[in-house]
């Protein structure tokens, strides 16, 4: 598949430093929250994609294993170009490995940008993701987090259907549990890191809705295209609409329970 030597749009938050970092609002990165599990044992599905992707990044994007160059690691990044069905440019390149376009909407969250990048996607997904793997159960919460990374990675073409730079990272997926777990949990207390250096406890709805409402702005007043607003907010949407239907029976909406933390 064709791809191109510019640096990708990540799915998530890239650190940038001095007078290259954009205009965006900055938000916080979850520490803990105290939300027991009520019908599974354990989130082994939450855990097996926590180390599923630190694994992929240690194996081929650190260099230490089976290095891929940004070329073929591009293979595997979605392209909106490509998805959308413009082409890319006369700046392009043959990787060796023959990725459908459709098949990238999957590898793509599996691809991050930096440690940083890899840290905080990880994060969220380890405090957020076991309930909402609670909620559902193991078998639905695999197929909710790829259907929320592949409704993000289409909207996210869908605004920007010429762009050439390939996308990576789990935020469109991890997106979606946010807005899942705040449909599920708004009240619960939640240990944060403001400004990634003041730890603050406050509850699920101040923190993820100021989360989302980050999002909405950072598409509007962010002119880089290192990062994918677009796929965050694609990821948001289709979180809430499924946990709508793929929770498991009788588990309520907006529940009242405010745990510890």
């Amino acid at each position: 598949m064709p791809t191109t030597r510019a640096n990708p749009t990540c799915c998530g938050s890239l650190a940038r430093t001095g007078s290259e970092a954009p205009k965006r609002v900055t938000v916080f990165v979850p520490l803990h929250d105290t939300n027991p599990l009520k019908s599974i044992d354990y989130q082994y599905v939450t855990v097996s994609l926590i180390v599923l992707n630190i694994a992929i990044y240690l194996i081929f994007q650190t260099g230490w294993f089976i290095p891929l160059d940004e070329e073929n690691l591009a293979a595997f990044a979605a392209i909106p170009a490509e998805l959308m069905g413009h082409g890319l440019g006369d700046e392009t390149i043959m990787s060796p490995f023959l990725v459908p376009d459709r098949f990238t909407l999957l590898t793509y969250m599996f691809l991050h940008g930096s440690w940083i990048h890899l840290l905080g996607n990880m994060l969220f997904l380890w405090v957020f993701g076991d309930n909402v793997e609670d909620a559902m159960g193991h078998l639905r919460f695999v197929m909710f987090y790829l259907m929320c990374g592949i409704f993000a990675a289409v909207v996210h073409s869908w605004l920007m259907p010429d762009s050439e730079l390939p996308l990576i990272g789990a935020s469109g997926a991890v997106a979606g549990i946010i807005s899942a777990y705040l449909i599920l949990h708004p009240n619960v207390k939640v240990w944060v890191l403001a400004l990634w250096r003041i730890p603050i406890k406050i509850t699920a709805y101040w923190a993820l809705g100021f989360w989302i409402l980050a999002q909405f702005a950072n598409l509007l007043i962010d002119t880089e295209e290192s990062v994918a607003w677009g796929a965050h907010i694609g990821g948001l949407a289709a979180g809430a609409i499924l946990i709508l239907f793929m929770r498991r029976r009788g588990v309520p909406l907006f529940d009242r329970t405010r745990g510890g933390a």
